[in-house]
């Protein structure tokens, strides 16, 4: 029995700390999703500043640029090294498997009314320019495209806003997680109503499970959530059509080995949630090419009419670093 197997064991009933506090002892994991991110699994680009001139056009630019998957096959090293004996063999495997974990851990108390949540969350990419904008820029914006973010628990304002049928404050989120049914399929019909289909900003049509998906998912990207909650939604995660898990763990955007979670979002192209495999919280998103095509960009673009979109390319890739509730705005853990 290796040293981390070991350790799962003697830590099974702890429990969880925020991610935060677990990087200094992970070297893979490192502490530092959607900052501000609205709570949709969908293509976004509100970090990349379109409004700044040159600046801008660079960066844009550099970030259209697609990715390839990681293709490589990190069972060698074996899941055991990272979370003990992971199973990724089935949606029922592994996401029961997460929900059994989280059903043993402690849930904390609801965060105040005058706390903050913080959030780390994007890509190297993101990162990168983010660093390089001149400085009176980075102060403009700081709050719209910087990776970190400040959202007050109790948003009132945020909360009387209905033009986004998908977004719904840090308090709602707790709150609606905290009531769901255990029952998987009262708990995707209930979430179904709490996030509507053809209302919300992508307003496209929907079966029921990908309607269940998406509305799932909406929750899933909130924070905090107590962790019985989330092991319900997970345990519902697996009942959906369609949803599958990848055999091995994959790396997110920053190098970390996570689980993906997937589901197909049209005939090109599938979407995937990803979770940390030691404490089994939501660990960032991507969007994955899964047939070769085309597109073609509108007629007042500055970029090509037309670019080749090739299996395995990746269209978004967010991965979430850092997470925590804090006492004020701007304060990091």
């Amino acid at each position: 029995m290796d040293e981390m197997t070991r350790l799962r064991e003697l830590r099974a009933d702890a429990p969880v700390p925020h991610r935060a506090a677990l990087a200094p002892g992970r070297k893979r994991l490192t502490d530092s999703i959607e900052g501000g991110s609205r709570r949709t699994f969908r293509l976004r680009a509100d970090w990349r500043i379109a409004s700044l001139g040159a600046v801008v056009a660079i960066t844009a630019a550099a970030l259209f640029v697609t990715q390839i998957v990681d293709t490589s096959d990190l069972r060698q090293s074996g899941p055991a090294t990272v979370a003990g004996d992971l199973d990724l063999s089935s949606p029922a495997g592994a996401l029961g498997q997460a929900a059994d974990f989280l059903e043993r851990q402690e849930v904390p108390p609801e965060p105040r009314a005058d706390q903050w949540i913080y959030l780390r969350q994007g890509s190297p990419e993101q990162e990168k320019y983010w660093k390089e904008l001149p400085a009176e820029i980075r102060k403009q914006t700081r709050w719209s495209y910087s990776p970190d973010s400040w959202i007050p628990y109790d948003d009132k304002a945020a909360e009387n806003d209905t033009s986004d049928t998908d977004h719904r404050t840090a308090r709602e989120s707790y709150r609606i997680a905290a009531g769901l049914p255990e029952d998987p399929d009262a708990l995707l019909a209930e979430l179904r109503k709490v996030f509507p289909s053809g209302t919300g900003p992508e307003s496209v049509p929907e079966t029921k499970d990908a309607h269940s998906f998406r509305a799932l998912t909406a929750l899933l990207e909130s924070y905090p959530l107590p962790p019985d909650a989330l092991a319900r939604m997970y345990r519902a995660m697996a009942t959906i059509e369609g949803v599958g898990v990848t055999d091995h763990l994959i790396r997110d955007a920053f190098g970390r080995q996570v689980i993906a979670v997937t589901r197909g979002y049209d005939r090109n192209t599938r979407r995937e949630i990803l979770i940390d495999p030691v404490d089994y919280s939501y660990a960032g998103r991507r969007e994955v090419v899964i047939r070769t095509h085309e597109v073609y960009g509108p007629e007042d673009s500055d970029g090509p009419d037309r670019t080749v979109l090739k299996r395995g390319d990746i269209l978004s890739n967010i991965a979430r670093t850092g997470a925590a509730v804090v006492d004020a705005e701007g304060q990091k853990p």
